[in-house]
């Protein structure tokens, strides 16, 4: 789903099955390579499917799909293409990894990060103790921080 998904982002819907089955086509004919040591099987999957979804859009001559999606908004400027596709699947990698930590830690951290709150600001919003909400962010960074590594590629 998450490889699915990254393509229909970048490639569009209509061509997202087809370049999806190129990924995996692609690491079937290089399981070898896969190295569990060095991250995870997502993590090498989002690798290979960048480059396939740049080549797909090479091929195409055209720019990334636009569905109005936000992430989208956020990422095609004016950088080149391929610089486009990593960011996208970094946020995509950014939102798998936020899913692992706890509801709590996780409302915490977007408050601080996105939202630019403070921990009292952010103690008050949501009602919790200031040291809870300050355990709760760097346990949460620290979780980000070890399932973010697992991706590394």
């Amino acid at each position: 789903t998450l490889i699915y998904t990254f393509c229909s982002r970048i490639v569009g819907k209509d061509n997202a099955n087809d370049v999806t089955q190129e990924v995996f086509l692609s690491a079937w004919k290089t399981h070898e390579r896969f190295d569990s040591e060095r991250g995870t099987l997502a993590g090498w999957l989002m690798g290979i499917a960048k480059f396939r979804c740049i080549d797909a859009l090479r091929k195409q001559g055209r720019r990334p799909a636009e569905t109005g999606d936000v992430i989208e908004d956020l990422v095609f400027g004016s950088e080149e293409d391929s610089a486009k596709v990593e960011r996208v699947a970094d946020r995509m990698l950014l939102d798998e990894a936020l899913q692992s930590v706890p509801l709590r830690a996780r409302q915490s951290l977007m408050l601080a990060f996105f939202e630019d709150m403070t921990h009292t600001e952010i103690a008050e919003q949501t009602g919790t103790p200031i040291g809870t909400v300050k355990s709760d962010i760097r346990r949460g960074l620290a979780r980000l921080r070890r399932q973010l590594e697992r991706h590394d590629v």
